[in-house]
């Protein structure tokens, strides 16, 4: 099982965290954006950029997560960029998390699927971001994949944005909100994948800047497994996500993007050392509030 395996390099690396490949050209030092004007010579700048990141933590950080939208603003050279950025994590040992929230149905999301997860994909990665609100046929290709080939999603139950709470924190006539029948429907969507640390292959999203709502989902997903956003930059820090973890510090993997990505401009120095410095930190920043991450 996916969560499995993630888990492992998670209790290895001592770090329940991946760094967010959310890389704005703009995000760049300047000597690496000189000249750059077109979407190809951007592009080409960005994958150098994270290829500095990678290597840079592939040994401290288990996983990154690379959002797509930065890479399709660069047109077909960026999702160029993107295959080949996920491609060499993948290839440095880390897990890929895509997040690009697709959400359709039918045979629509099967495409969707295959061009993730399917054998010899062009942008495979190991896990995705999917967006459930079209119910379960938008979620079973995906499903399918996962129990087929060994991959994971994460399904978007209860987001860090500020407005999150406009849709998802409506109560319907059962008593439930929003982002409880979701989490309810991501549990039943994982029954009979569940792995040896007890997560099946559908996780959730739970953002770390709503922890009363994340305490809820935590003890309502006992076999959810969480990617948390919303650390660093958005104003979350570890006592406010602690909510999203179980006894161990497992339940969950913690996003930082800007915080790594940016580090030199307030460190100085080189980018990828400054990023470097910056994860070490994080993970002494979770461990300070979860202790040692270990199996129950």
């Amino acid at each position: 099982m996916i969560f499995d395996r993630l888990i492992r390099k998670i209790i290895e690396t001592q770090n329940p965290t991946c760094v967010g490949l959310d890389t704005s050209f703009s995000y760049l030092p300047e000597e690496m954006r000189a000249g750059k004007v077109t979407p190809a010579q951007k592009a080409e700048a960005v994958f150098s950029f994270n290829r500095g990141i990678i290597d840079s933590v592939f040994d401290i950080v288990p996983a990154v997560k690379v959002q797509i939208a930065y890479y399709e603003a660069l047109g077909a050279a960026g999702l160029a960029c993107f295959e080949k950025t996920c491609a060499y994590a993948r290839n440095k040992g880390l897990f890929v998390i895509v997040d690009a929230k697709r959400n359709d149905i039918g045979a629509t999301a099967a495409q969707y699927a295959n061009a993730f997860f399917s054998e010899g994909a062009p942008f495979e990665c190991d896990l995705l971001t999917v967006n459930g609100y079209l119910g379960t046929d938008g979620i079973a290709p995906f499903i399918d994949l996962c129990r087929e080939n060994g991959k994971g999603i994460f399904v978007l139950v209860k987001t860090s944005n500020p407005s999150s709470g406009e849709l998802q924190n409506l109560r319907l006539t059962d008593g439930r909100t929003v982002y409880e029948c979701m989490g309810d429907a991501v549990e039943k969507w994982g029954e009979g994948m569940v792995g040896t640390y007890g997560y099946s292959c559908a996780g959730a999203v739970v953002g770390a800047t709503y922890p009363e709502e994340a305490k809820v989902l935590r003890e309502r997903l006992p076999h959810t497994f969480f990617l948390v956003p919303g650390y660093g930059a958005q104003g979350a820090n570890a006592e406010m996500l602690k909510n999203c973890f179980k006894k161990g510090g497992l339940g969950g993997i913690v996003n930082n993007s800007r915080g790594i990505l940016c580090a030199y401009l307030k460190r100085g120095g080189d980018y990828a050392s400054a990023a470097r410095a910056a994860a070490l930190e994080m993970r002494a920043d979770l461990k300070s509030v979860l202790g040692e991450i270990c199996a129950n």
